[in-house]
């Protein structure tokens, strides 16, 4: 089923609003953009294969894996000592603390590419990949009132408050672990492992993240008649851990599994189950038989 790209129904563009500008949140991913600049110059394999694990973990665990499907779809059950483990790896990749990410994703889910939708490019396809969350809330629509059960757990609390507090640890523990490998024969340096470890790990983060929301919005193929216009896009569901099998998820948004074709690959499904394997995932949600599509 070929995908209904844009409705005739008109929206307001949205671009760069002065007044509401998240100047710390600006000032943080240009910082990280510049540092993906001056990366090339301090190239080192081991730094890339740093930035490659630590990306993992930030993405496909603590992002796509935590903050999406258990946070905020519950999409499945774990340990609390888990929850809160693999909700710190969330916090490493810097968009937002948990109940505040979860919040926005919920008020997106209840009027997906409707106006009040933080992040549809039916306001313009670079508000919904990136300027969105460069700008403060309207006031009055705080996003932590869509995510109230949250609040109510006092780890998750404090994790949210001090979300940017995990990644001040991790840069001398990458500077200072990158000068003592240069110090034992190693062709890297403390910069090189803080460029690739922080800036270009968590800028190739965020876009992977940005293009759920933007592109698959835009292109695809739509499996369900849903009441948005998100699709199934393969190659944001390569770069993005299966998220980009958007179409599916709208339609089911509490199953665990996202890609529902055999060809639909989801490495965060399959993560999930193997973590059922060793009793860290209970309880999965699954679309019933007769619900997937054929």
């Amino acid at each position: 089923m070929a995908a209904n790209v844009m409705s005739h129904e008109l929206h307001k563009k949205r671009g760069i609003d002065w007044r509401r500008l998240d100047w710390p949140v600006v000032l943080g991913i240009g910082a990280m953009h510049l540092g993906c600049l001056a990366a090339p110059f301090f190239f080192s394999w081991s730094a890339l294969i740093i930035a490659a694990v630590l990306g993992w973990l930030t993405a496909a665990i603590g992002i796509t894996l935590c903050y999406h499907r258990l946070l905020t779809h519950r999409s499945f059950s774990t340990p609390k000592w888990f929850e809160y483990l693999i909700t710190l790896m969330g916090c490493l990749a810097w968009q937002g603390g948990p109940i505040q990410w979860v919040g926005v994703h919920r008020i997106h889910h209840k009027h997906s590419d409707h106006e009040l939708d933080p992040h549809t490019p039916k306001h313009g396809f670079t508000w919904a990949h990136a300027l969105w969350c460069m700008h403060r809330q309207p006031e009055g629509r705080n996003p932590k009132d869509a995510a109230r059960d949250l609040q109510r757990d006092p780890g998750l609390r404090l994790l949210d408050k001090y979300f940017w507090l995990p990644q001040f640890f991790l840069l001398p523990l990458l500077y200072f672990g990158g000068e003592w490998m240069a110090g034992h024969g190693w062709e890297t340096s403390g910069l090189s492992w803080l460029l690739w470890g922080v800036c270009v790990r968590t800028v190739l983060v965020y876009h992977g993240t940005w293009f759920v929301n933007s592109a698959a919005h835009t292109w695809g193929y739509r499996n369900f008649e849903t009441k948005d216009i998100s699709t199934n896009l393969w190659w944001v569901a390569l770069i993005s851990f299966g998220e980009g099998w958007h179409n599916n998820h709208h339609a089911f948004q509490r199953s665990a599994a996202h890609g529902l074709r055999w060809y639909e690959l989801d490495p965060t499904y399959w993560t999930i189950r193997v973590l059922g394997w060793f009793g860290l995932a209970k309880d999965i949600v699954l679309p019933k038989p007769d619900e997937m599509p054929t």
